[in-house]
Parts: C-alpha cells; sequence; structure tokens
C-alpha cells in the first residue's frame, strides 16, 4: 500500500476505483498529499467500510464516496489520479477499456495487477499509454508489480483522423525492439528492468529456479502429447525469464 501511494503524484484529486477500505486515499489526505480524493467501489459492502474508516479520520469533507462499477460514476478531468490497484490484470483491462474516456483524461493512472501484469503492459503500450515509473514490492513472499502511465495521445473524435496520426515517441522507441524483447519487457516491465530493480532480480532468480524444477520433473515423467505441450510451455518461459538478463543493454540503447 505504501508503494502504491508514493507514486501518486503530489497537490492532485485522487480517484481509488475498487477501494475497498479506503486506506489509501485516508493516508495520502493525512499527510496532506493530495486535496482530496473519491473512493469507489462495485460493491456496497467495502464501500460501507471505506465510509466507516472515512468518518473515523475524520475526512468526509476532504474524501467522498461512490458507488460505481470501474470509472463509471466518475467524470473526465475529475481527478487528476486514478489508482486502480489490488485486483486482477483482466479486470483492471475491463476498467480502462468501458472507462477510455475518463481514464484517459486523468493526468496519471497509478496500476497494480495482482495477474496478467503482461496483458495490461501490451494493452498501455497498444493504446498510447506511457510509462512514466515502476516499482516491485516483495510482501510475505508475493511480488507486486506497480506502475505510474498517463495518456499521451491527442483525442480525436475521427477515429480514421487518430489511426493516421503520427506516432508517439514512445511508439517509434519500441519499433526499434525486436519482437522478443518487446515480449519481455510486458511480462517483466521495461523501466524495472532498465532501472535494475532489485526485487525483479529476486524474483527472476526465484522464478528461475522454479522454472528449472518443473521442468526437471516433466521430462522425468512418462512422455505424452500433454507432457509436450506443458515442457515447451515451461520452456518458452525460461527463454523469456533468460532473456530478461539479456536485454538490459538493449532497452538502454533504445532510449525507453
Amino acid at each position: 500500500m505504501k508503494a502504491v501511494a508514493s507514486m501518486v503524484t503530489t497537490g492532485g484529486i485522487l480517484a481509488d476505483i475498487g477501494t475497498d477500505h479506503a486506506y489509501v486515499p485516508i493516508a495520502l489526505v493525512q499527510r496532506q498529499k493530495i486535496k482530496g480524493a473519491i473512493a469507489m467501489d462495485i460493491n456496497e459492502g467495502p464501500l460501507a467500510r471505506a465510509q466507516e474508516h472515512i468518518r473515523a479520520a475524520r475526512l468526509e469533507k476532504y474524501i467522498q464516496t461512490r458507488l460505481s462499477d470501474g470509472a463509471e460514476a466518475l467524470l473526465p478531468n475529475e481527478a487528476d489520479s486514478i489508482l486502480i490497484a489490488g485486483m486482477g490484470g483482466e479486470l483492471i483491462l475491463h476498467i480502462l477499456t468501458e472507462g477510455e474516456l475518463v481514464c484517459s483524461t486523468a493526468k496519471e493512472l497509478i496500476l497494480q495487477p495482482q495477474s496478467e501484469i503482461h496483458k495490461v503492459r501490451e494493452y498501455l503500450r497498444q493504446h498510447q499509454y506511457k510509462i512514466e515509473d515502476e516499482d516491485m514490492v516483495c510482501e510475505e513472499g508475493k511480488y507486486y508489480p506497480m506502475m505510474r502511465v498517463h495518456y499521451q495521445a491527442e483525442k480525436n473524435e475521427d477515429a480514421d483522423k487518430m489511426m493516421r496520426a503520427v506516432k508517439t515517441e514512445q511508439d517509434e522507441t519500441w519499433n526499434r525492439l525486436n519482437d522478443q524483447t518487446i515480449a519481455v519487457c510486458d511480462i517483466y516491465g521495461p523501466l524495472l528492468l532498465r532501472n535494475g530493480n532489485p526485487v525483479l532480480r529476486r524474483f527472476l532468480v526465484r522464478q528461475h529456479g522454479q522454472l528449472t524444477q518443473i521442468l526437471q520433473t516433466l521430462e522425468a515423467q512418462k512422455e505424452s502429447e500433454q507432457i509436450i505441450r506443458r515442457i515447451a510451455e515451461v520452456q518458452e518461459k525460461l527463454q523469456q525469464n533468460e532473456s530478461a538478463y539479456t536485454i538490459l543493454g538493449a532497452i538502454k540503447s533504445a532510449g525507453i
């Protein structure tokens, strides 16, 4: 929670989608890092708990609550920062897609997918979002990557004109990387790799050991179509893991 909160830029209004207990907006308002917040959740139960915590902290004047499916109850330009954390990648993609108009008007999005993170990064890369910062923490043996991004393309009502628009600087940067490097960056994070994040390094070592052990177990089993397919999957993941060490120079050269 502290790592996610630290990514929020000072001085704005935060919309916390899927707020649950509203811990992050409460902490940020108490520290006077943000002017106020909108705590949002799709379920009444978590929203009621959030309201209790907000009242207990005597922050009703600074934090309002809204029952909302994703960003549905949020207006364009109403929040400077949008926080979407503590949920699966597929759900985050749903929120980004359904709330595209609102999310693209915010100055920044703070995202912390707990699964399918490569799909989230791929979506961001393909929809004109730029990753400004990434971090990764380990708590109780679990690894949590997170990122701050912003939308960088001009909104245009004419879809055809937007498709023909000049590619952004980030697009050109990605075009200088090969497909394998891009895939590995989507999996592990371009800025985590570029910066040599120490938590990511530990994750890569642990993952390599786990994948190697799985591969050895599979290779010792009686051959079948299912085993052959599974071996190929693990070998591909091992290759991606090992590539994460070798692409650092390519990422620095590309200037991501």
